[in-house]
């Protein structure tokens, strides 16, 4: 036999110890530019440059894990759902699939909200209960309107992704509760705090049985604003505590109902407001955490109540785009540095934007918002569809942030590039990126190996790798 030599047995040898190790695993990315000629776009594959060297401008550390988070997404209003329903069947199907879905590159949405009556985004104001005259008993209690659309939307959206978190909240008890006797500002009655209790658990159970399980609620929307053309009602903090506490904590107990509940579902800049409720110590057993809204203040307040409060979860559940912001780029990098990278680094476990659907006209509705948009666009007259800068935004994390997931670290070197970063349940590891300033290539930092990116000005990258 012919023997090899041993000055040339060495380096085959090592040659083929070298062909035997794996290759470090190389990432993916998708690129939304700010002049909106990529929008999702897949780009070439990141290729291990080396070993990470210390200088990467993030370094994702999945070691510092901190809250876990459920996803995003928006909410089924009675507008949305309407215009949804009215598609031809077929179009609404293929949409509803791409908006729940995962396949062919679907957004994979897996948090919607709902409305308790009506919002300014129903055609007509009403309550579940419409009684004339107080009605203690609820004996006139329907869900009749939301079986119209809402729910049967919202059950197609959970066959789709059967990992679809709903919450509900309501814009006004009914008027027969409310100091007004209208849905129209007021605060609740004392007398009806426990028929409201009361009218919460009756749906929270009613929808349960129309096949909507109900994960989360607040027991008002805006509580700290009284719209004067669309239902809402006022309720202080000292007040969510006395009904939370001594009323709908009790009731849902009593009924066996699971359904979490959130305080204050309003906005950034008034934190002691959840913070005064949460004082409180029998509405604080009850309570799990904090809804929060974008129309003002900044989303740091979601930190300074989870600093006094760690126990209490933070949910961000509503924010809205429409015609006072109309350019595609600055919407883009203000929504995903609030609402995904910002709302994440603040603790949230998922994030909402307001209506899912609306037709060009920003309807329909009553009263309230007239100049909002949804996430896509509905035309009731030809069936086009526009996908809206909103839509875009939530892909980039709704598509890639799997249900399960856990936040993770995202040590940023420089301040042109805002960051969050998760790993999912398979242990892919997913960091959604922001330009704020300057151009050029952004390096990362991921399982002791250095990347690199180029990232336009303005845009948002989604970058994964395998676990």
């Amino acid at each position: 036999m012919k023997r090899f030599a041993p000055l040339l047995l060495a380096p085959l040898l090592a040659a083929c110890a070298t062909l035997g190790a794996p290759s470090p695993p190389a990432g993916q990315a998708w690129l939304t530019t700010a002049d909106e000629t990529a929008k999702l776009a897949p780009q070439p594959a990141l290729r291990p440059l080396g070993p990470a060297i210390g200088d990467e401008d993030i370094r994702l550390d999945p070691a510092r894990r901190f809250q876990p988070v459920h996803g995003f997404g928006a909410a089924m209003t009675d507008a949305s759902a309407e215009l949804l329903s009215r598609l031809p069947e077929a179009k609404r199907r293929a949409l509803m699939a791409e908006l729940f879905g995962r396949a062919n590159g679907g957004l994979g949405l897996s948090f919607m909200r709902l409305t308790v009556g009506a919002s300014d985004f129903s055609r007509t104001h009403y309550s579940f209960d419409d009684s004339d005259t107080p009605d203690p008993t609820l004996s006139k209690f329907t869900i009749d309107h939301a079986r119209q659309y809402m729910l049967p939307r919202t059950r197609e959206a959970l066959a789709i992704n059967p990992r679809l978190l709903v919450m509900i909240s309501p814009w006004s008890a009914p008027a027969w509760m409310k100091t007004s006797r209208s849905l129209i500002k007021g605060h609740l009655d004392p007398a009806a705090y426990a028929p409201f209790a009361a009218y919460l658990a009756r749906t929270v159970e009613a929808f349960g049985r129309e096949g909507v399980p109900v994960s989360m609620l607040t027991i008002q929307n805006e509580p700290d604003f009284e719209p004067a053309d669309y239902p809402g009602m006022r309720v202080d903090p000292a007040e969510r505590a006395a009904i939370v506490g001594g009323f709908v904590g009790p009731a849902f107990a009593k009924a066996g109902i699971r359904t979490k509940i959130l305080d204050y579902d309003h906005n950034w800049d008034k934190p002691q407001l959840p913070l005064g409720t949460l004082a409180d110590p029998a509405a604080r057993r009850t309570i799990a955490g904090v809804a929060w809204h974008c129309y003002a203040g900044d989303v740091d307040a979601q930190s300074k109540v989870h600093d006094a409060w760690p126990d209490k979860e933070s949910w961000f559940t509503e924010c809205s785009g429409g015609n006072w912001s109309p350019k595609f780029g600055e919407v883009l990098g203000w929504m995903t540095d609030k609402l995904v990278i910002g709302a994440t680094n603040n603790w949230s476990r998922g994030s909402l934007l307001w209506n899912l659907a609306l037709d060009p006209a920003h309807g329909p509705h009553k009263g309230g918002c007239g100049d909002c948009r949804g996430v896509v666009t509905i035309d009731p007259a030809s069936g086009a569809v526009t996908r809206n800068v909103e839509y875009y935004v939530l892909g980039h994390a709704s598509r890639f942030v799997l249900p399960g997931a856990v936040h993770i670290a995202a040590d940023r070197r420089g301040g042109d590039v805002e960051a969050t970063a998760f790993v999912n349940r398979d242990g892919s590891r997913v960091a959604i990126v922001h330009r704020t300033k300057g151009s050029g290539a952004v390096s990362f930092a991921v399982d002791g190996r250095r990347y690199q990116f180029d990232l336009p000005p303005g845009a948002v990258a989604t970058l994964r790798w395998p676990g």
